[in-house]
């Protein structure tokens, strides 16, 4: 029942914005059975050697920023690269030359080369995946990136992602390299957008993850076009990440973040990793409409404030309510 407006707050979180915790558990469990299925693979003739210390989770389930309803899951899962070299271009494209010796990559090349076919590798994951009998009525295919399994027994599918990881580099670091969708290969590593969240939620005593949650949940309205769930968690970041306190009130970092995105949105968003450079591609006339309702909704917020800081608890609740819709709670006497 909220009668105030951080009861408002605790009820949104809990019963519509986070994930149920009883969901998250069968989730994970799901996860790891699959990923126990996939280890299988290994003793297949034919299929490429896996390389299962470098398999990693990764996305917003695994940087627990997902909000409900959950409905994927990503993976990588590692493979050797047989002595395989990788080559990259000036657009970020890399192929991967695969030697003689690797036989079960051979295979999966471009036809009369020996430059590894990334879509070959995912169709490979396909097929093996539908040998699983528990899933013989899912659905699955490839999906640029991944081999993706729509599961019948679960509202969530799984992007199941093959990956190579390289040598250090002359910069010190490692890099995975995994499929870009057009046949080749890019580079990325989730290693580093796991740290970073850490991080920064750490510095701030664990406050940020709710709050990015909530940003999430305002970001999926239909009420402006919608940025790219990494975009705005990599702006949100960046943002916490100059800041040197952070309210314990949820609806005042909301405000406050709303009047930061009214004016970043228009700015370059870099990758925390250094590798995809910056990730706001929105066309400027989605720059505007964003910026206009992040800057309604902090005008909105700050009456919203004014109401709670007066007392009168009902009127903020409704303020609140116009901001993220008909799901927040109402105000119960």
């Amino acid at each position: 029942m909220a009668t105030t407006v951080n009861t408002a707050f605790s009820e949104f979180m809990r019963d519509t914005v986070n994930l149920d915790s009883e969901v998250t558990k069968t989730a994970r469990r799901s996860r790891d059975w699959l990923i126990g299925q996939i280890d299988k693979f290994d003793s297949k003739i034919g299929f490429p050697t896996l390389y299962n210390d470098i398999d990693i989770h990764f996305g917003s389930f695994a940087r627990k920023t997902k909000i409900r309803e959950l409905n994927d899951i990503d993976l990588i899962i590692g493979l050797r690269s047989q002595g395989s070299t990788y080559l990259q271009d000036s657009w970020g494209r890399i192929e991967m030359t695969v030697p003689d010796t690797a036989t079960d990559l051979m295979k999966l090349c471009h036809d009369y080369t020996n430059k590894l076919n990334s879509r070959k590798v995912i169709n490979k994951f396909i097929s093996e995946l539908s040998t699983i009998p528990q899933y013989k009525k899912a659905e699955i295919k490839r999906n640029l990136e991944a081999a993706t399994l729509e599961l019948t027994t679960h509202p969530w599918n799984f992007d199941i992602v093959p990956s190579f990881i390289t040598v250090p580099e002359s910069d010190g670091r490692t890099y995975y390299i995994i499929p870009d969708g057009k046949g080749h290969w890019k580079k990325t590593d989730p290693r580093l957008d796991r740290s970073n969240i850490s991080r920064i939620n750490q510095k701030h005593n664990g406050k940020i993850l709710n709050v990015i949650r909530l940003i999430k949940y305002w970001n999926n309205r239909p009420t402006m076009p919608s940025m790219g769930s990494y975009l705005l968690e990599c702006m949100l970041l960046s943002y916490y990440d100059n800041k040197d306190t952070v309210s314990d009130f949820v609806d005042i970092e909301a405000r406050n973040i709303f009047a930061h995105i009214s004016s970043a949105i228009y700015n370059n968003v870099y990758d925390p990793k250094n590798i995809q450079g910056n990730l706001n591609n929105l066309s400027f006339d989605e720059k505007q409409k964003i910026s206009a309702k992040a800057h309604f909704d902090h005008r909105n917020a700050l009456e919203a404030s004014q109401f709670e800081g007066d007392g009168d608890h009902k009127s903020a609740i409704i303020k609140w309510r116009g901001i993220f819709g008909s799901a927040f709670p109402e105000y119960t006497q």
